[in-house]
């Protein structure tokens, strides 16, 4: 059974116990990413998830920190998103309590040397040349910025390198101190533990970090778009990296589930309609996928696609062409039961790791406050019908709201806009 406790100085403590493992993961999130950054500091975010590893007053040295974890085979890692921080470790489950400790050692006692912020810059720098080398890596980022324009969501999660060049040391303890507060912060628990004793490790390691008053705020973006959007990246490819959507639902959305089937369907796997029509019956490209990602005010529903550049126009076209027949013709019988039976698979399957399900209850808690369980999800995507995609898919799908972006040899926008008609 999942339950959920807070500490005295706020911090919420998920458990997710399971039984038939000997792993157990431990996950820190923090309601803090690139959206709550200001411009001047974009990147910030990121730069801190970097440097919690770097030292910290009992472990001087990163090594001090991986040699310990590397001691006992340990899994771990750290990822910054645009809404959200986390950190985990995955152990052995009679090695909890050292996940926790070097988590809080980290979270809360990283001293930030400046001689280490000076190193990471150029660590973090190389990792956005590789973004940028990288089209496939790097196209998520062009089509939010096509999107979401000049607002927080549009902007890059590692910042411009101008940022990462000049931000102060002072600047990114502040915002560190800001935004890991206790009061913030979701610790999530799965795999095999004793709940008292991960209790009792949680109050001693997390439980005396004090409270400040603080709001976690962020703006929601005013997408007023009325005719679509292209943005170009210039890149001498032999392949077109595409993406080409729309502005969609925030977490919160009653026809979120609806998009998450119709995203399914479209391009979810190996059988969806555009991997069907664009790679199996038209061969121009190796990949096409769709997905739907949602933020608690806002989201997109984006195709994604890697294509032969000689016919470009031609995939435009047949993806545009096949999103106006689900929007006006809606879906089978037999697509909604398959991707409802293929949601489930992949949910058991997943949920049979304690790091998913740490990731699965955790972000629940952190984004909605409460804990769904995967009954509980399954049940809500059972209750989908063919109307309620079909709602949902032309709701989304709308040719004012198109936006295309593309990383390929290209430099003219008015190549493209033509083709954008639904």
């Amino acid at each position: 059974m999942v339950t959920k406790t807070k500490l005295s100085n706020g911090l919420t403590l998920v458990l997710a116990p399971l039984k038939a493992t000997q792993a157990v993961t431990v996950l820190v999130l923090a309601p803090v990413g690139s959206r709550y950054e200001a411009k001047n500091i974009n990147g910030v975010s990121h730069f801190v998830e970097h440097l919690l590893f770097k030292g910290t007053t009992r472990r001087p040295t990163s090594l001090d920190i991986t040699k310990e974890l590397d001691a006992i085979g340990a899994e771990y890692n750290a990822f910054t998103a645009k809404d959200h921080t986390g950190y985990y470790i995955k152990t052995i489950s009679d090695k909890v309590e050292l996940a926790f400790d070097v988590l809080a050692d980290m979270i809360f006692e990283s001293t930030f040397k400046q001689a280490e912020i000076d190193k990471e810059r150029g660590v973090i720098l190389e990792e956005i040349n590789m973004y940028d080398d990288n089209p496939l890596m790097n196209l998520g980022s062009l089509f939010d910025q096509t999107v979401f324009g000049d607002h927080p969501l549009g902007w890059n999660i590692a910042g411009p390198k101008s940022v990462i060049k000049k931000v102060s040391r002072r600047e990114i303890v502040a915002y560190k101190n800001k935004h890991y507060r206790p009061q913030h912060i979701i610790i999530a628990v799965s795999g095999n533990f004793n709940a008292a004793r991960v209790k009792g490790l949680a109050k001693r390691y997390f439980g005396n970090a004090q409270p400040k008053a603080a709001r976690q705020t962020f703006d929601t973006p005013q997408i007023k778009q009325q005719q679509p959007r292209v943005s170009i990246t210039f890149k001498d490819t032999q392949q077109v990296q595409l993406g080409l959507g729309f502005p969609a639902y925030g977490l919160k959305h009653p026809k979120l589930y609806a998009l998450y089937l119709l995203s399914l369907i479209m391009g979810g796997n190996m059988s969806s309609r555009l991997f069907t029509v664009v790679r199996e019956q038209h061969g121009l490209a190796y990949y096409i996928r769709t997905d739907a990602s949602a933020y608690q005010d806002t989201g997109t529903f984006m195709v994604q696609a890697g294509l032969d550049k000689k016919r470009i126009k031609q995939a435009i076209s047949l993806i545009l062409s096949e999103l106006a027949r689900v929007r006006d013709g809606g879906v089978t019988d037999k697509e909604l039961s398959d991707a409802k039976a293929f949601l489930k698979g992949k949910i058991v399957l997943e949920l049979e790791d304690s790091e998913h399900v740490a990731d699965w209850y955790g972000k629940q808690q952190l984004f909605l406050n409460t804990l769904y369980t995967p009954e509980q999800r399954l049940k809500k995507i059972q209750a989908m019908t063919k109307r309620d995609i079909s709602a949902a898919a032309r709701d989304i799908i709308k040719q004012q709201s198109i936006s295309l972006a593309l990383i390929g040899p290209f430099k003219d926008k008015k190549l493209f806009t033509p083709l954008l008609r639904l």
